[in-house]
C-alpha cells in the first residue's frame, strides 16, 4: 500500500477521553450557577475561551488537591485510541495531540495510560498554595476566539503544503481549527458545524473508524488537498 505523507492532529477532551474532562472537573468543583452560565455563554459565542476559563477558575473557591487529582485519574480514554496511535507510529504518521484543555490533567491521564511520549500542546494550569486554580495561555493567539491554545498555529507549524493534513475532534473548540486541514474527522459539536458550514467532512466512532478511513485514503491514486483549506492556510502566511 502506497504511504502518503499525512500529519495527524487530535483533540483531547471528548475526543481521546471519553468525555470532556475539561468542563466535567468544573462543574463538580465550581459553583454550580456559575459554571452554566459561563458555558453556555462561551457555546453562544458571547465569550472567548480564554475569558471561559479564567471565569470558570475563578467559581472554584475551595479546592481540595487530593479529591481533584483523584477525581482526574477517573476519566477513562476511548479504548481504540492505542490501537490508533500504533497504527500512527507504524506508517510514520506524525501525530499532536492538540488541546483547548490543560496540561495538569493530560499529563496524568497520558501517564497512567503509558503515553507519556505523546506530543501535545494545550493551556496550563497551576494551582498556588491556596489552592486556588491559575490559568496560563503560552500559544493565545487573538485571532482565535473559540480556542485559547491556537490550534490552527500548531498545524501550520508542524505541517507542509505538500502534506496531508488531518484533523480529528469533537467539539466547539475545533470549529476554527478543523477548518485548515485537509481532511476532518468529525462528531458530536463538530460534526453539526460542519454539516451547517457545507464543511467535508468524515464521521467518525472511534478511532477504529479513523483507521479504516485513512487506509482508504492511502490507496487513491491522487488525493486532492482541500481548496478551502489551503485558503485558510493562505490567509495566515499573509497577516504574518
Amino acid at each position: 500500500m502506497e504511504n502518503k505523507d499525512f500529519k495527524i492532529f487530535i483533540d483531547f477532551d471528548g475526543t481521546i477521553t471519553k468525555v470532556d474532562v475539561g468542563s466535567a472537573i468544573f462543574e463538580k468543583f465550581g459553583e454550580p450557577d456559575a459554571v452554566a452560565d459561563v458555558i453556555e455563554r462561551y457555546l453562544n459565542d458571547s465569550i472567548t475561551a480564554k475569558e471561559c476559563w479564567l471565569l470558570l477558575c475563578d467559581s472554584v473557591k475551595e479546592l481540595d488537591r487530593a479529591e481533584f487529582d483523584k477525581y482526574i485519574e477517573s476519566f477513562e480514554i476511548d479504548p481504540t485510541f492505542h490501537d490508533f496511535i500504533k497504527y500512527c507510529s507504524e506508517n510514520k504518521f506524525e501525530h499532536y495531540v492538540l488541546s483547548d484543555g490543560f496540561d495538569y490533567y493530560i499529563n496524568k491521564i497520558f501517564k497512567r495510560e503509558k503515553l507519556e511520549n505523546l506530543k501535545f500542546y494545550s493551556n496550563k494550569l497551576l494551582i498556588d498554595g491556596n489552592n486556588k486554580l491559575m490559568p496560563l495561555f503560552p500559544y493565545l493567539d487573538e485571532e482565535s476566539k473559540s480556542s485559547a491554545n491556537c490550534k490552527h498555529n500548531h498545524i501550520i507549524n508542524h505541517s507542509s503544503d505538500e502534506e496531508f493534513t488531518v484533523y480529528i475532534g469533537d467539539g466547539v473548540s475545533d470549529k476554527e481549527t478543523a477548518q485548515f486541514c485537509d481532511f476532518i474527522f468529525a462528531k458530536d459539536d463538530l460534526l453539526k458545524f460542519c454539516e451547517r458550514e457545507r464543511i467535508t467532512f468524515f464521521p467518525y466512532r472511534n478511532f477504529h473508524d479513523v483507521i479504516k478511513r485513512l487506509d482508504d485514503l492511502r490507496t487513491k491514486k491522487r488525493l486532492k488537498k482541500r481548496h478551502r483549506a489551503s485558503l485558510k492556510r493562505h490567509e495566515v502566511y499573509l497577516r504574518g
